[in-house]
């Protein structure tokens, strides 16, 4: 089984990104910072948050959705605000999505949040409402279940620093894995975490008895070269057993976001 985590930048990179999923098609894929706006048929909007004004893929959940047919499609989002067509505003929903191909059942699966809670009539101030998703399926190859939770960790604007709420939210996120997991299952967290390889978030993950494979594996960062600011890591994902990976890494290239992809096989 092959498990994609990613963040998609909100699609600002989508024709590499479109062709890159396309192409890669993982069993399971996990992709954070999506857009889904079906109030409008327009193909690119604006993200404006003061000096921060970003190009967002309006659509970026249905076109995802489109190049990976076979995949049952889910969209967990977070806040629904406004997204801009010039001076018009759009209203557009932001999230977490998670495909699964269809060869994989999904036996079990809960969506809940790991900080704060939906925010209907806007964004919201910062740090913002964080949602998480996880899925418990069966691999028919391998004659077990394997329980996948994935989370687009808080954004703080002091920086990646520990925090009570980024605390709250690693335990938060470990018990909405245990909702769907059960006694012998392979369980794999990921996501953008929003934190430094030191951090708590990660201690409390490895008490929880996880192996992080970023961190073992000595990798220099999980940002692209389209990420200018200083602190190259954001990006990880973690195993129960790591005995059970046959391979796991960084990808460098193809560039599909600022973030890049972590690619786990098992």
């Amino acid at each position: 089984m092959r498990i994609m985590s990613l963040n998609a930048w909100g699609g600002t990179l989508h024709g590499p990104l479109l062709r890159y999923l396309a192409q890669e098609a993982p069993e399971v894929l996990c992709l954070q910072e999506v857009i889904h706006s079906p109030e409008t048929s327009k193909l690119d909007l604006t993200y404006r948050d003061g000096d921060h004004v970003l190009a967002q893929r309006a659509n970026l959940f249905s076109e995802v959705a489109a190049v990976l047919p076979e995949h049952a499609a889910i969209f967990c989002p977070a806040a629904q605000g406004m997204l801009w067509d010039g001076e018009l505003p759009v209203p557009s929903r932001w999230g977490l999505a998670s495909f699964v191909h269809r060869s994989l059942p999904i036996i079990g699966q809960a969506q809940g949040f790991v900080h704060k809670g939906y925010e209907p009539d806007g964004f919201g101030e910062h740090p913002r409402s964080r949602s998480a998703h996880a899925l418990r399926v069966f691999d028919h190859a391998q004659g077990s279940a394997v329980s996948i939770a994935q989370m687009h960790g808080l954004r703080d604007l002091r920086g990646k620093m520990d925090t009570h709420e980024r605390a709250a939210q690693a335990r938060r996120f470990l018990a909405l894995l245990e909702q769907v997991a059960e006694p012998g299952d392979l369980r794999v967290v990921c996501g953008d975490f929003n934190v430094e390889p030191g951090s708590e978030t990660l201690r409390l993950m490895t008490e929880a008895g996880m192996t992080e494979l970023v961190t073992a594996g000595n990798f220099e960062g999980t940002r692209s070269a389209h990420y200018a600011k200083p602190g190259k890591f954001a990006d990880y994902m973690a195993v129960s057993n790591a005995a059970a990976v046959r391979g796991f890494t960084v990808v460098r290239a193809p560039e599909v976001s600022d973030h890049c992809p972590l690619l786990l096989d098992l």
